[in-house]
């Protein structure tokens, strides 16, 4: 299991954007980059650059995806018909953590995937503890028993920064069903994602 060991805010400073659209996120305070030297003026960036930096923040906002399993993500899209750009961005959104994210059964990516590995989320019915799991349209998430009362839950499904998207649909307060795999204009990103040059920069 993968674990993300840094600070998880770190990467909204790096990148200058509140990437998960957290009110407590250190960008709201300070817009610049860390160190001693995050407000100095920022030369032009390469190509390559910005095709590292768009495949570090959607990999980043995804939570604790490893550089191989996005690799081999990106692998599987590129292998499908049509774009394979938006091909990646509806396989992520088909893993259990992130419906379990969408659904608001957890306040963040990192919890979505701590309820997951925990053994609270149930798929169809039985139990899944492996958050990297693809559901497929049709496919019924709900809560277990005791995750109905965890504080972490209800923290989550009384946030306002974020609503329920249109391919999630809620079946009472501890079930939803996944309807369709999104297109990235349905993706309720809090930041511009570009899976165009996440595509750029693996197909050099």
């Amino acid at each position: 299991m993968s674990k993300r060991t840094r600070a998880k805010h770190k990467l909204d400073r790096r990148m200058g954007e509140n990437i998960w659209g957290r009110p407590n996120s250190p960008v709201n305070k300070r817009s610049y980059g860390p160190g001693q030297h995050g407000q100095r003026r920022k030369s032009k960036i390469s190509d390559f650059g910005l095709q590292l930096r768009a495949k570090q923040k959607l990999k980043g906002y995804y939570g604790d995806v490893t550089e191989k399993q996005f690799r081999s993500t990106y692998k599987d899209a590129s292998k499908m018909k049509g774009d394979t750009g938006q091909n990646l961005i509806g396989l992520l959104e088909r893993r259990l953590d992130m419906i379990v994210y969408r659904a608001k059964f957890a306040p963040t990516v990192f919890a979505a995937r701590q309820i997951v590995n925990h053994g609270h989320i149930y798929v169809n019915g039985v139990k899944c503890n492996i958050p990297s799991r693809r559901i497929d349209v049709g496919d019924e998430i709900s809560l277990g028993s005791k995750a109905k009362e965890m504080a972490l839950v209800i923290e989550a499904q009384s946030l306002p920064e974020r609503e329920i998207p249109e391919y999630v649909a809620p079946d009472g307060t501890d079930k939803v069903a996944f309807t369709r795999v999104p297109t990235l204009d349905e993706v309720p990103y809090p930041v511009q994602m570009e899976p165009n040059l996440v595509v750029e920069f693996y197909s050099r």
